[in-house]
């Protein structure tokens, strides 16, 4: 998934050299600790991959679990296998979870995997790095919008690409299942899941002829062990680094119909783990969203109108600002409707569409330092209307994004570092014969930190990494639910490279504080671990 040697491409966030204990650091840091039973540097074992983020809220009724998947991976062959739905829960419910128990022994990189249930993506997700006595981990995930999908028997696929061989020694096991809770949901499942048809033109969608909300998911990510997996560290000629891209590190994923633009959104800076040249920082406390790749998502209610005319449509997904033939990110796309019951046909039109130009400016500046500042964004516009058994109901969706980044590192890029900010501004109202409905999300996600190499072979790497976001809903002027997210990840870690694991001498500090607030209460963890043992699990609300 990622080079394992060292270089700037895997490094990271703003430079903190003044916060630095010194690129020689060594085991003597973690002196302190020695009392309180943590160990002078990283063993053979360490505590089992953790996150502070909340487990998925389960209903109390009546529970029907069905596996998806059972298997171990050592190669890149998917697994391929059949669901049935459950018996006993009925065909609606109010909930349904999804449940990943992966372990892993041995050495093995990271790996990014995915599963298909009738071909709908459910999951995406990465795993951690192993050690040699062996790990345990799980994922959770809320899958109830793919209830669609699950009424009807499909054929299962899944894959986590891997490699066994006499240095990497560690086979993936894993077991998926999905439990189904009876009832109904608090919020109305899409009617339809549907996928895109590939077809000589192109990818293409045809939905339901009384489409009333639809809306695009991509699980979007750069991996593949290229520069594209350490997007925001690219830099443009004739700055000299080694990785490049035509414009720099401003990367947008954008979504298209029939050629006009749909919707705009900036990619989670996703950092697997084995980034930043660190496995260290990650072995317990993975950073946000790692096991839990969320999709970017993009209302195209305005464009509903165009689609129910009963024809396919055309629908392209691309990455700004990757360079021309130039592979390593992965654009899965689902798309879920929400139908109009009382009515077998929606008519309804695109109204407006308009973008601003790209604003895309990164300077170098070259010097014992060099130095890239970049500074970025665009807005998109776009409106149109349904005829609906309720009314006239008008749609519209604006999305300002921006991006400001400070990019250093000394020549030989010994010591690189990154301050970088991202911010996705989304606002969703519609107008109809009631009051006006305005949905508006603020997201904002942060990395700061670098990685240094001494003369000494030392290597230190001191990132934090920011997944924020508000999102208030309002009717009339009258707010009807709001949340607050803050998910932030640390980390300090220090070790020998290009030598034997037991020789590496590593020492590290990770921590996350996952606070999540809104109407029905509030939920604040805060994880700490030393050397990769956990030493605070705390709660605060």
């Amino acid at each position: 998934m990622r080079r394992r040697l060292v270089m700037s491409m895997l490094a990271g966030a703003a430079l903190l050299a003044s916060t630095f204990f010194g690129t020689g650091a060594t085991a003597a840091q973690a002196a302190p600790h020695a009392a309180s039973g943590v160990p002078a540097e990283f063993g053979t074992d360490w505590h089992d991959p953790v996150t502070a983020a909340p487990p998925v809220d389960r209903p109390h009724t009546k529970s029907c679990q069905v596996t998806l998947a059972e298997v171990q991976f050592r190669d890149f062959t998917p697994y391929r296998g059949a669901y049935t739905p459950p018996k006993g829960c009925g065909d609606r419910w109010s909930k349904v979870v999804l449940r990943l128990d992966g372990k892993v022994k041995g050495r093995q990189y990271d790996r990014l995997g995915y599963l298909h249930v009738g071909g709908v993506e459910i999951l995406r997700t990465s795993t951690p790095e192993p050690s040699p006595d062996g790990i345990e981990w799980h994922v959770e995930k809320d899958v109830t919008r793919y209830s669609d999908t699950f009424r009807a028997p499909q054929g299962v696929e899944m894959l986590i690409g891997n490699v066994v061989d006499d240095t990497y020694t560690g086979v993936i096991d894993v077991k998926v299942t999905l439990t189904f809770y009876a009832g109904r949901p608090e919020t109305p499942a899409p009617d339809r899941v549907l996928t895109l048809a590939d077809t000589p033109d192109g990818t293409t969608l045809t939905t339901p002829r009384n489409s009333e909300r639809i809306v695009a998911e991509v699980y979007a990510t750069g991996s593949g062990g290229g520069c594209e997996e350490f997007w925001y560290l690219t830099v443009a000629d004739p700055a000299s680094y080694s990785c490049k891209a035509d414009h720099g590190p401003y990367r947008e994923v954008q979504i298209k119909v029939d050629g006009q633009l749909a919707g705009i959104a900036a990619p989670f800076p996703n950092v697997w783990t084995g980034g930043w040249s660190n496995p260290f920082l990650w072995y317990v406390i993975p950073g946000p969203r790692a096991f839990d790749v969320r999709p970017v998502e993009y209302d195209l209610t305005p464009f509903a109108g165009l689609f129910n005319d009963g024809r396919p449509h055309r629908v392209e997904v691309s990455v700004v600002g990757v360079p021309a033939g130039q592979a390593g990110w992965s654009t899965p796309v689902n798309v879920l409707v929400w139908q109009d019951a009382h009515r077998a046909q929606v008519g309804g039109a695109l109204t407006a569409d308009k973008a601003t130009g790209i604003a895309n400016s990164s300077v170098h500046t070259p010097g014992t330092e060099n130095r890239v500042d970049t500074e970025a964004g665009h807005r998109l516009a776009v409106s149109g209307y349904l005829d609906t058994s309720h009314g006239r109901v008008t749609t519209t969706v604006t999305r300002t994004l921006a991006n400001s980044s400070t990019h250093r590192w000394t020549d030989g890029e010994s010591t690189d570092g990154l301050d970088a900010t991202w911010t996705d501004d989304e606002t969703v109202k519609a107008d109809g014969p009631g009051p006006a409905r305005t949905a508006h999300t603020h997201r904002t996600y942060t990395m700061n930190g670098a990685t240094t190499l001494g003369t000494d072979n030392r290597l230190r790497t001191v990132l934090t990494l920011g997944d924020r976001a508000t999102a208030v809903e309002r009717q009339g002027g009258r707010r009807l639910t709001w949340t607050r997210l803050d998910d932030t990840y640390s980390g300090d870690a220090t070790y020998t490279i290009n030598v034997p694991r037991d020789q590496r001498h590593a020492v590290g500090t990770s921590g996350e504080r996952y606070r999540l607030h809104g109407p029905d209460g509030c939920y604040d963890r805060s994880l700490t671990t030393v050397q990769g043992v956990l030493t605070e699990d705390r709660n605060r609300c």
